[in-house]
């Protein structure tokens, strides 16, 4: 089967989405099947060999937001415009994700939703034209449910059948400023019947969007996210230096600033005396002045000194990062649609405590990896971390259970397996 997967790059870090789409379009390679990986927007950030470097990005972001904010661009030669796509404009140009006006981001995201009536249609229509003349793919998947303002087009136009991943676009959305938000929704759930199916990673997630999207349950197949489980060594900590460890973007959001507070609570406990806290993940310019004022107060605790910052990094600098972690928490504000960083830990060997909300519930009642605590409090968070941290027999559990179980159901062949089934069913609806 011929699998042309569309999945937006961010140009300079990793996010979960992007390694997701990757380990998936490799599994259902290794299954036989032509799976093409195009990127959108900004080059792909991968934590492995990235797929089909060669591939040109057919959308790019700069051109994008250009013609959003000056529709007659669309008049200019293409060949005068060409060159803002190039690997190196479009790498410089994700040094400023972040820094784009709430108004911009609403109108750009609104303009993506709104298809052939969307300012940005012109880019749009041109990675359409290649996927029918070109590409010729069985069946289309999306990454995420921000881009099925192409849908109604290729269900007319084209006629190729279209699975949409659903992977926490709610918590992105909630958060353009009106009219932006209601406009954006509006779009969503027009275009959502234009589409042949969804995926979602977790039951929840599914819930969710069935109701915001007003989609029935049995349009939606749940698939977990999956990973390659066998690069995951299991951890050694230091017995005497325990560790807590974060990996995620480095924003108030995914619960920074509550891990750091909670991490402060601990270490005035005086029970884990050599405790340390260590950091990574992504980090963009648009964060450094939540982090410094994070620096601030660490060092007013007189704490600075133990915690470690790991921003950007690499897959083997990922993979050692897990393996002298004690415990893992991400204690994110929202609920996530998932949390492939709570899959990674768990396949490193390292227990969990995440808040009890979005789809970490259902990633510990099956797992068993980890415990939960009510979210948005330090103290309570404190309180998990240290019933781990200082119950070895409690670890010892939680380590075991979390591997064994991951290793054998969250594994990118697992997820690639299921996914086949909903790419076959879909060409055959």
């Amino acid at each position: 089967m011929r699998i042309l997967h569309l999945t937006p790059g961010t140009g300079s870090f990793h996010c979960g989405s992007c390694l997701r789409d990757h380990a998936l379009i490799r599994a259902l390679r290794s299954r036989g099947h032509d799976a093409i990986m195009a990127p959108l927007y900004l080059p792909l950030v991968t934590d492995r060999e990235v797929s089909n470097p060669e591939l040109p990005i057919r959308v790019g972001g700069v051109t994008l937001y250009l013609q959003e904010k000056v529709p007659w661009l669309r008049y200019v030669p293409r060949f005068l415009m060409g060159w803002l796509n190039s690997p190196g404009i479009l790498r410089f140009a994700s040094k400023f994700i972040g820094m784009t006006s709430a108004r911009d981001l609403g109108r750009m995201t609104l303009g993506a939703l709104a298809g052939e009536a969307g300012n940005q249609w012109p880019e749009w229509q041109r990675a359409l034209t290649w996927i029918k003349e070109e590409v010729k793919p069985d069946v289309i998947s999306l990454s995420n449910s921000l881009l099925i303002g192409l849908c109604p087009k290729i269900e007319r136009d084209l006629g190729i059948p279209t699975v949409v991943s659903l992977q926490g676009e709610d918590s992105f959305l909630d958060t353009l400023v009106e009219p932006y938000r209601e406009q954006c929704w509006t779009a969503m759930r027009s275009n959502a019947a234009h589409v042949t199916r969804f995926v979602a990673p977790s039951q929840f997630y599914a819930s969710t969007m069935s109701g915001r999207l007003g989609v029935a349950q049995d349009r939606i197949a749940v698939i977990p996210n999956g990973l390659d489980v066998t690069a995951f060594a299991a951890a050694k900590p230091d017995p005497n230096w325990p560790v807590i460890g974060y990996f995620a973007r480095m924003i108030h959001g995914k619960g920074l600033t509550t891990l750091v507070d909670a991490f402060i609570d601990l270490a005035g406990r005086g029970t884990l005396p050599r405790l340390k806290l260590k950091v990574g993940g992504a980090r963009t310019s648009a964060d450094d002045r939540y982090l410094a004022g994070l620096h601030r107060k660490l060092a007013e605790a007189g704490l600075l000194e133990r915690v470690e910052w790991h921003p950007n990094v690499s897959f083997n600098e990922k993979v050692k990062f897990f393996r002298n972690l004690t415990a893992f928490s991400v204690p994110a504000t929202y609920g996530e649609a998932f949390g492939l960083y709570v899959i990674e830990a768990m396949a490193s060997g390292v227990p969990v405590v995440q808040p009890r909300h979005g789809a970490f519930p259902e990633l510990i009642e099956n797992t068993g990896g980890g415990v939960l605590c009510e979210p948005d409090d330090a103290r309570l968070l404190a309180d998990a971390l240290e019933s781990v941290l200082l119950d070895g027999q409690k670890r010892e559990r939680l380590i075991a259970s979390g591997m064994t179980r991951v290793r054998a159901e969250y594994t990118a062949a697992k997820m690639a397996e299921k996914f086949e089934a909903v790419l076959m069913n879909s060409r055959l609806a």
